[in-house]
């Protein structure tokens, strides 16, 4: 079977849903398989990219946790939309490190399957 490149977009924010952990577990699913995915941050879902978060008004943990791991599972950098910052008034300096800017359409244009979350 060939392997095939797989990009996974995050574009929902942190807390609210469950839709940034089901991102997260298709990542690493993808690394056990073998085929470590690209992950990109789009839309609110760099909300999850920040550093220092704190738990959501419910009770959720954030994400941070669950990011800095990653790279034990050779998922690597951490990608985000520079455009995506700017809209929410955030700059690079208040990711967490590991983070690099990405241009969606180029990376989509790169990769065999598109999953977005």
């Amino acid at each position: 079977m060939d392997s095939k490149s797989i990009l996974v977009i995050v574009r929902h924010p942190p807390h609210g849903s469950s839709w940034v952990r089901e991102g997260l577990e298709a990542a690493l699913v993808g690394a056990a398989l073998g085929q470590p995915p690209t992950l990109l941050f789009s839309g609110d879902g760099v909300l999850a990219l920040l550093a220092h978060q704190q738990r959501g008004a419910l009770g959720q943990k954030g994400s941070a946790a669950m990011l800095e791991g990653l790279s034990l599972y050779d998922i690597e950098p951490l990608w985000y939309d520079q455009g995506s910052l700017e809209d929410r008034g955030l700059a690079v300096d208040q990711l967490m490190s590991g983070c690099q800017q990405a241009y969606i359409a180029d990376m989509i244009a790169k990769h065999d399957v598109v999953m977005s979350f």
